[in-house]
């Protein structure tokens, strides 16, 4: 019960933070002086996510499909494998609502660029909505996995915030950023109510693993992004080392 209550506090502290991120975003940055612009600091944010993901998430993807293919009702062939096709579809989803939301914007209706927004906003609330809720409900509910989960996270969706701001402006000050730091306060409260089963939990930790492996890429990977390379390799393997133990 201890432990439990532990992970619901420290859950929702983290809920917190992640909808903090949203609201304060603009005027973030911590590490001023270390790194010379915020544009550095959320690629520093980016290397971070993606060395969550890749040592401490994919070792645990291996849990996650033992889990899946002793839950599933009927044994199948690629029921194991099934884990890793759906952090693909993770991935490609993100890279579809990018796609369609950069073909709305290229159009010049006004029109055209609100439903840009709300395709943005609805497919990221989607996205910070499952992150929170696996604050709570997750393959591993230990106090160090939420404490680097809370960490990674929340610089990673720092890197969201600024992109979201850059494309969408005034748009998403007035309305997108408050719908964002809801839906993290309110993806930490429905795991308060609902426990879903370990197979589906392993989908879930699948496909967001996926989606954060692509935004990361979205915000830092094209040259008209403004990347800072030093930074995002700097995070990826300082904090990946960090992890290196703990996986």
């Amino acid at each position: 019960m201890e432990g439990q209550s532990f992970v619901v506090i420290e859950g929702g502290l983290a809920a917190l933070l992640f909808a903090a991120v949203f609201l304060l975003g603009d005027r973030l940055h911590p590490l001023r002086p270390l790194l010379r612009d915020r544009r550095s600091f959320v690629s520093l944010g980016a290397g971070m996510a993606a060395a969550y993901v890749f040592v401490h998430v994919m070792p645990e993807l291996h849990d996650a499909r033992e889990v899946f293919a002793e839950s599933v009702l009927e044994p199948a062939r690629y029921a194991g494998a099934g884990i890793y096709f759906v952090a693909l579809i993770g991935f490609l989803s993100f890279y579809g609502l990018d796609h369609w939301r950069r073909h709305l914007d290229g159009r010049a209706g006004r029109e055209d660029g609100e439903r840009a927004f709300r395709l943005h906003i609805s497919g990221f609330a989607a996205y910070v909505g499952l992150l929170a809720y696996l604050l709570v409900n997750n393959i591993e509910e230990t106090e160090v996995t939420i404490g680097i989960y809370a960490v990674a996270i929340a610089l990673h969706l720092l890197g969201v915030d600024h992109e979201l701001r850059r494309e969408h402006g005034m748009a998403y000050e007035r309305v997108g950023r408050f719908v964002l730091a809801g839906i993290a306060l309110a993806g930490w409260a429905v795991a308060l109510i609902v426990t879903l089963p370990p197979f589906v939990l392993a989908l879930l930790v699948a496909f967001v693993s996926g989606a954060i492996v692509m935004n990361s890429a979205v915000m830092e990977l094209p040259s008209n992004k403004d990347g800072r390379f030093l930074p995002f390799l700097f995070g990826g393997l300082v904090y990946g080392a960090i992890l290196l133990p703990l996986a």
